[in-house]
């Protein structure tokens, strides 16, 4: 019974060990990744109606600070999730990756809207077909503009990713750096049909 296995051909006992070798780094992603999610500092970068809408979550009614994220920052060298809120022109394109170089890790990217995602209703040449193709996104919010309620909800997706990570994963840290043309991920390699909202099958980190 339990962990008392049947006597072998010598009757001897073989013995199981009843404490996992991964104890110490289990317990410490359960710290760490309690900590991270629980004090994530936002880095707003708001260029449409959806920054209306993130400014709404931000106030008294939805109260974004029950997540522990009240603390709006400004500086992306104080910042843990850069959460683009709206369209993204090409002229935007090397701003944002700039202030994603510059956020210190750990890090994480919140895509809101439909623009953010895959550029919504400005499939034209001067907007960017989905921010993706310039940062790693971690959480897709969909909607036109999503409600704050959308965006909680994100906030609580995002949330759930952090607490599954490890530290003894070294793929998590990893500096993705751009390609020579200023891209992080060639369009036509991104699935449009799968990807925007919410299937972070091909994005550098997946649940």
């Amino acid at each position: 019974m339990g962990l008392t296995p049947p006597p072998g051909p010598g009757g001897e006992h073989d013995l199981f060990e009843t404490v996992s070798p991964n104890w110490v780094t289990t317990r410490l992603d359960f710290l760490a990744n309690w900590a991270r999610s629980n004090s994530l500092w936002p880095m707003p970068f708001g260029t449409a109606c959806c920054a209306i809408e993130f400014m709404a979550t931000a106030a008294s009614r939805y109260d974004i600070s029950r997540f522990g994220m009240e603390r709006m920052s400004f500086s992306p060298r104080q910042a843990d999730v850069l959460i683009c809120a709206g369209r993204l022109p090409f002229k935007l394109a090397p701003v944002i990756r700039r202030i994603w170089d510059q956020m210190p890790q750990p890090k994480w990217a919140i895509s809101m809207g439909a623009c953010a995602s895959t550029g919504g209703i400005f499939d034209t040449y001067a907007m960017v077909q989905g921010i993706d193709t310039i940062i790693p996104v971690d959480v897709y919010v969909p909607g036109c503009p999503p409600r704050p309620e959308g965006l909680l909800y994100g906030v609580m997706l995002l949330q759930k990713k952090i607490r599954g990570e490890s530290i003894s994963d070294p793929s998590l840290r990893i500096e993705h750096l751009v390609q020579p043309d200023g891209l992080f991920r060639r369009p036509e390699i991104i699935d449009e049909i799968s990807e925007p909202f919410g299937n972070s099958v091909s994005q550098t980190r997946s649940s």
